[in-house]
C-alpha cells in the first residue's frame, strides 16, 4: 500500500510537490510528520491543562478532560471508547475509575450483559465537556487569522491524516 501526502500536508511538513518522488525527501517528511503528530497531541493536552487551570479545575488532568469531551452525550463501554479512537492515553480503565470516583462519570452495568459497564457523563462531567467545547470554539474564531490555517488546509490535512491512520491500521491488522 502506498501512502500519498497531500499538498497541504507537504506544506505543513515542508516538502514541495516535486520532492514527493525523492525517497530521501519522503523519508525526511514522513519522519517529521511522525514527530509532529506526537508533539501536536502533547500540545493539545497542554492547551487543555492551561484551560483547566484557568478555570480552577485542578482535580482532573487534561487526558481525563479530553476523555470527558469525547464521551460527550453518549453512553459507551470502555471498549467502545478505545475502538472508536476517542481515547488517547495509557490506561482508560484507570482514568474512568478516577472520573467515577470524582463524580464526573456514572457507570452502570448493562441490563443484557451484567459483566459489561456503560459510562456516561454526570452534570459535573457535562460542565467540563462544555468548558472544553468553549475552548475549541474560541480557538476556531482565531485559527485562520492568527494561525494561518483555513478550512481548505484543514480539509487537506484531515484527508492526509485519515490516509495515514488507515495505512497504520493496515500495518497492524495485516502485519505488513
Amino acid at each position: 500500500m502506498i501512502m500519498t501526502v497531500s499538498g497541504a500536508m507537504r506544506e505543513v511538513i515542508g516538502e514541495s510537490a516535486s520532492s514527493a518522488k525523492d525517497p530521501e525527501a519522503l523519508e525526511s517528511g514522513y519522519l517529521q510528520l511522525l514527530h509532529l503528530v506526537e508533539r501536536l497531541h502533547r500540545q493539545l493536552l497542554d492547551v487543555i491543562k492551561d484551560e483547566l487551570e484557568r478555570l480552577g479545575q485542578t482535580d482532573i488532568n487534561s487526558v481525563q478532560a479530553l476523555l470527558l469531551y469525547n464521551i460527550g452525550d453518549a453512553e459507551l463501554t470502555p471498549g467502545e471508547l478505545r475502538s472508536r479512537g476517542h481515547y488517547l492515553g495509557s490506561n482508560v480503565s484507570y482514568n474512568l475509575k478516577q472520573l467515577v470516583e470524582k463524580g464526573y462519570i456514572k457507570d452502570e452495568r448493562s441490563n443484557t450483559d451484567r459483566r459489561s459497564k456503560r459510562v456516561s457523563l454526570t452534570d459535573m462531567g457535562l460542565e467540563v465537556r462544555d468548558s472544553i467545547t468553549s475552548l475549541f470554539e474560541r480557538q476556531l474564531q482565531s485559527v485562520e487569522q492568527v494561525g494561518g490555517v483555513n478550512s481548505q488546509l484543514i480539509d487537506d490535512t484531515n484527508k492526509t491524516l485519515q490516509r495515514l491512520e488507515r495505512f497504520w491500521a493496515d500495518q497492524v491488522r495485516y502485519r505488513l
